[in-house]
C-alpha cells in the first residue's frame, strides 16, 4: 500500500498546486479565487523514487452548522483522518494569521505526523513569514514554492523521515491488475449527481447540498464495482454557453469537458421533475461528438408526479434529436433514496462491452450484400454506385470503412441507413458509430 499525503491549510495558499506539482499533472483547478477547491481530490504523487496517494483538499475555515463551509471541513477532516502524513501550508509572503494558528493547533491534536510548508519562497520573499511559521509548533518550516518547483528534494527527505525508503523492487513499480473503466458522471447543476457518487460509493465522498454549482473540479475516484475496478469522475454541472459568465465556471466547465473527452462510459443524470431540456440534449449530443458510450440517468424519479410520463418523454426526446445514439439506456433511479441504482451499473457496463465489439469482416460483408441488395445505393447522374467491401477498422467507437467506386456521390441518407442497419444488425445499441467511405478495390477480387 502506498502512504497516503494530505495536502491543508487555509483557502488560496497554494495547496492545488502543490497536488499538481506532486502529480505532474495540471488535475486541480487554480486561480486567485480562495476556495477554489470544495471536495477532496485524489491523485498518484512521486518525488523521486517515493510514490504515495496525494489528496488535495477545501481550505480549512472556522464553520458550524449545516453550511457549505462546515462540509468542506467534514471532507478535510476526513482527509487528515486517512493520512499518514500532513503536508501544513502557509503562505509565507502573507506570513501566519490566526487561521493558520487556529489549525496548527487542530492538526497538531490529532497527532499525525506533519511537515509545514512555507509556500510562495521563491527568491527569499517568504523568509520572514517562513520564521514566523516556526511558532506554530510543527517543527521546521521548509521554503518551498510549489508554482516554481523549489524547495521538493527537502520535502522528500523530510517525508523519506517519516515513512522511510521505499524498496528496491518499489522505484520502478508499475501498478498491476485490471485497468478501471472510466466513468464520467455529467449533467446541468443541482440534478444530483455528487449524491450519485456518494450512493455508488456508500459514503459521503462529495460534498452535497441545495445550493447549485458545490462542484467545480472534476473529482476522480476509484472504485471497485462487484470485483470490477472503475474510475469514477464527477464533474461540475455545465450550463448553456450564455449563461457561463464566470472565469471560475468557465475553468470548471472546460475540465467536465476533459473528463468527457477521456472517458469510455458518460453517465448523464437529468432531473425527472424538470424532464429533458435542451442542455441536456446539447450534453448528450457532446458525448456522440466525442465518440463515448452513452447512459441517461433519470434521476428524483420518486419525486415526479407522473414516472412513466417522464420516461416516455426522454425517450422520445432521444429518438427524435439523437438518432446518431439510438437505443441508448435509460435507467429511473433515485440518488436519495437509492431506488433503482441496481440497473445502472449494469447499463453502464453493457455499454462499455457494446462500445468495445468487434465484428469480424466477413460478418460485415454478408450483412453488406443483404443491406445493398434490400435497398442499393442511389446513381450518380445515371453511374451506378458500388460498395464493393467494408470492414471494421477500429472499436471505442465501432468504425466501419467502405470500399466504394464513388465515395463523393453517396448520400448522407444512405450513409445513416447504413449506421442504422448495421447497428440492428450486430445490437449496437447506445454508442455511436462512424461509417468512412474510401475509393477503393475489393482485396479479395484478385484473389
Amino acid at each position: 500500500m502506498l502512504p497516503t499525503v494530505a495536502i491543508i491549510g487555509r483557502p488560496n495558499v497554494g495547496k492545488s498546486t502543490l497536488f499538481n506539482r506532486l502529480v505532474g499533472k495540471r488535475l486541480a483547478l487554480v486561480d486567485d479565487t480562495p476556495g477554489v477547491t470544495r471536495d477532496r481530490r485524489e491523485g498518484r504523487g512521486r518525488l523521486g523514487p517515493l510514490q504515495f496517494k496525494v489528496i488535495d483538499t477545501a481550505g480549512l475555515e472556522e464553520a458550524a452548522g449545516d453550511t457549505l463551509p462546515a462540509r468542506m471541513r467534514q471532507q478535510t477532516e476526513a482527509a487528515i483522518t486517512e493520512a499518514d502524513v500532513v503536508l501544513f501550508l502557509i503562505d509565507a509572503r502573507a506570513g501566519v494569521t490566526p487561521l493558520d494558528r487556529h489549525f496548527a493547533d487542530v492538526v497538531r491534536k490529532t497527532g499525525k505526523p506533519v511537515i509545514c510548508l512555507a509556500n510562495k519562497c521563491e527568491g527569499q520573499a517568504g523568509e520572514t513569514g517562513r520564521m514566523e511559521a516556526y511558532g506554530l509548533g510543527l517543527g521546521d518550516p521548509l521554503p518551498v514554492s510549489a508554482e516554481h518547483d523549489e524547495g521538493l528534494g527537502e520535502l522528500y527527505d523530510a517525508m523519506i523521515a517519516i515513512v522511510g525508503e521505499p524498496a528496491a523492487d518499489e522505484k520502478e513499480a508499475v501498478e498491476e491488475g485490471e485497468k478501471p473503466l472510466l466513468m464520467a458522471i455529467v449533467g446541468r447543476p443541482n440534478v444530483g449527481k455528487s449524491t450519485l457518487v456518494n450512493r455508488l460509493l456508500g459514503e459521503e465522498r462529495q460534498i452535497t447540498g441545495p445550493e447549485a454549482g458545490i462542484t467545480r473540479d472534476t473529482v476522480a475516484i476509484d472504485w471497485a464495482w462487484q470485483g470490477k475496478a472503475v474510475r469514477l469522475h464527477d464533474t461540475a454541472g455545465m450550463r448553456r454557453k450564455a449563461k457561463v459568465q464566470e472565469k471560475l465556471e468557465k475553468l470548471s466547465v472546460a475540465d467536465t469537458l476533459r473528463a468527457v473527452q477521456f472517458a469510455e462510459v458518460v453517465v448523464l443524470v437529468i432531473d425527472a421533475e424538470l424532464g429533458f431540456e435542451r442542455q441536456d440534449l446539447s450534453i448528450a449530443d457532446l458525448v456522440a461528438q466525442e465518440g463515448r458510450a452513452l447512459v441517461i440517468a433519470v434521476n428524483k424519479i420518486d419525486a415526479a408526479p407522473e414516472p412513466q410520463l417522464v420516461l416516455k418523454a426522454v425517450s422520445d426526446a432521444l429518438e427524435r434529436s439523437l438518432p446518431q445514439l439510438r437505443g441508448i439506456a435509460v435507467v429511473p433511479l433515485s440518488a436519495k433514496s437509492g431506488r433503482g441504482l441496481d440497473r445502472l451499473m449494469p447499463a453502464v457496463f453493457k455499454a462499455f462491452a457494446i462500445w468495445n465489439t468487434r465484428i469480424a469482416t466477413n460478418a460485415v460483408n454478408r450483412w453488406l450484400a443483404d443491406a445493398t441488395s434490400r435497398n442499393p445505393p442511389p446513381s450518380d447522374k445515371g453511374k451506378r454506385v458500388k460498395i464493393r467491401f467494408a470492414s471494421q477498422i477500429k472499436s471505442r467507437p465501432p468504425t466501419f470503412l467502405f470500399s466504394v467506386n464513388r465515395p463523393e456521390s453517396v448520400p448522407q441518407s444512405y450513409v445513416r441507413y447504413l449506421m442504422n442497419d448495421v447497428r440492428d444488425a450486430f445490437k449496437l445499441d447506445g454508442v455511436p458509430i462512424r461509417i468512412l467511405m474510401r475509393k477503393g478495390e475489393n482485396p479479395f477480387e484478385k484473389s
